[in-house]
């Protein structure tokens, strides 16, 4: 049965000479029991536009979306379409009214092929050429090539989202809602990627709603933007009138501190940031021609070498699937070494054996949290002890009381926004959930940290606490070696640079040296 519409008018139709929104949500409000997700918030987004929405972990925008793609029913407020009031009662309301959106998390079935992804929970018989030419089409249409006979689960983070986009776009919706689409492509492919949905926009009069917390790109992709903060609407802006700075300002509430305004804006201009060379301590990381294969028998790592010394960060730059996620399945002790070598603090580490890296002194804040980085079903209090129970266990048995006691301690140390120490994992934002992690992986007083997309999918709040945490670890004697596809982020902070490219560092060069058309080259595969 279709969704329910007052009338049937085109988007876009004047309505006495004015302008009617592609939708329009009025007076929305919604409660979980005695938390206010949102507060009387209207938004307005045009027929062809881009539309930003901005706010931190917890301020009501992901609620909003829910409400549109009918996945939450609000307590009070209207949706329009077009003019015309509607009822979105359920996703399948939604599709039916051309609503379309792309979560940040993947659903995708890791052993399937692309195409049997893309055409997942479709009715009927699926002909298979005709889903590998769908797949191509729309890749090609929206410049998000990918091979429709891959298995998913051999695709680098940034193919997966693509796959992912695909499985939206093939629908051909009228309104398209998406949520950190970037946070896993490189920056000529989120160049790419705007440049087709302006296209659309132009050409085929779409709407778009595009979540990001990343404020140069709000700023230069978007036509307006909408900020939300405590569940409720502070700001309304033209984006050609305002600026990262201002639209970070709102965000928050008060001021950038100086991580923020290199790091989380995006200033290109202003990422020297503290100290650009760390002290020559000691090696305490050391990979010496490391080799290492998939199951499969796919190179993964190719003669990869690289140190890092105490009160140091390595930046890792490369483009997303160049072994950066098998470096750090490697230093999780996730993966195995086929040849070469790995030292920690001058000792040689059997990297394949489980739990050897860590009892070595190595923590890691993994690239997928939800994936190895804690257990969603588990407490916040049980999360925290994952790694090692000694200081909450007796023989074989775990104290609550001392689980409970060491939860609330690094709660307060890190200032995790939970309810109790026995508030399920999956209840707290990304940005919690991430000091979480943080929290487990400090804790245990590691000689080396590798964090691994540590802002990844965050708020521009929790982007500078992670910031200001990794470079206080470094200033604490920590060898920090950070993995990162935010260029941003590694030049604000890392005292070094390393460029990874199939499977092997390929050339660094100091913070106060590097060359941003030299580093491309080499992130390229070109050796500078």
């Amino acid at each position: 049965m279709p969704p329910s519409t007052e009338q049937s008018r085109p988007a876009g139709t004047a309505v006495n000479g004015t302008a009617v929104p592609s939708v329009e949500l009025s007076h929305i409000t919604k409660r979980f029991g005695s938390v206010l997700a949102c507060d009387d918030v209207c938004l307005s987004v045009n027929p062809g536009e881009i539309h930003g929405l901005l706010g931190q972990n917890g301020a009501g925008k992901s609620t909003l979306m829910k409400i549109l793609t009918g996945l939450v029913t609000p307590d009070h407020g209207e949706i329009h379409m077009a003019g015309s009031r509607v009822s979105v009662n359920d996703p399948l309301a939604a599709a039916g009214l051309g609503i379309a959106m792309v979560h940040q998390h993947f659903s995708l079935v890791g052993r399937m092929k692309v195409w049997e992804n893309v055409t997942l929970g479709e009715r009927g018989r699926v002909d298979r050429d005709q889903a590998r030419r769908l797949v191509k089409e729309v890749g090609e249409r929206y410049g998000l090539v990918v091979d429709p006979d891959a298995h998913v689960e051999n695709l680098s983070t940034g193919e997966r989202q693509r796959v992912e986009l695909i499985k939206c776009l093939r629908r051909d919706p009228g309104l398209l809602i998406l949520d950190e689409p970037t946070s896993v492509l490189t920056l000529a492919e989120s160049r790419e990627l705007f440049s087709v949905l302006r296209r659309a926009t132009t050409d085929e009069h779409k709407t778009v709603i595009l979540i990001s917390h990343k404020l140069d790109e709000i700023l230069h992709a978007t036509d307006r933007v909408t900020i939300m903060r405590g569940g409720a609407v502070v700001a309304r802006r033209d984006t050609a009138g305002t600026d990262v700075r201002e639209l970070a300002r709102e965000m928050v509430g008060r001021e950038l501190s100086k991580w923020t305004a290199a790091s989380a804006v995006g200033a290109m201009d202003a990422l020297i940031v503290g100290e650009q060379t760390a002290a020559e301590g000691e090696v305490l990381l050391r990979l010496t021609d490391v080799h290492a294969t998939a199951r499969d028998g796919r190179p993964l790592l190719r003669g990869l070498s690289l140190q890092v010394r105490a009160g140091e960060i390595l930046g890792i730059a490369g483009v997303e699937g160049n072994g950066q996620a098998a470096l750090g399945d490697l230093l999780s002790s996730l993966l195995d070494v086929d040849s070469g070598t790995v030292e920690v603090c001058g000792s040689a580490v059997n990297a394949g054996k489980p739990g050897a890296m860590h009892r070595a002194g190595v923590g890691v804040v993994p690239e997928d949290r939800h994936g190895s980085g804690c257990v969603l079903d588990m407490s916040v209090a049980e999360n925290l002890v994952l790694a090692d129970l000694g200081e909450v266990a007796s023989g074989m048995f775990v104290s609550p009381r001392k689980l409970r006691e060491r939860a609330a301690r690094l709660i307060d140390e890190f200032d995790i926004s939970v309810p109790s120490p026995d508030t399920p994992m999956r209840l707290l934002s990304g940005g919690n959930q991430q000091k979480v992690v943080l929290a487990r992986e400090l804790a245990a007083r590691p000689k080396v940290l590798v964090v691994a997309q540590p802002t990844r999918g965050l708020d521009v709040g929790a982007i500078e606490y992670m910031t200001e945490r990794i470079y206080r670890a470094a200033q604490d004697g920590i060898a920090v070696l950070l993995i990162s596809t935010e260029l941003e982020e590694i030049l604000t902070l890392a005292h070094r640079v390393a460029v990874i490219h199939r499977g092997a560092v390929v050339g660094e060069m100091k913070r106060a040296d590097v060359d941003l058309e030299r580093l491309g080259m080499m992130m390229g595969g070109q050796i500078a």
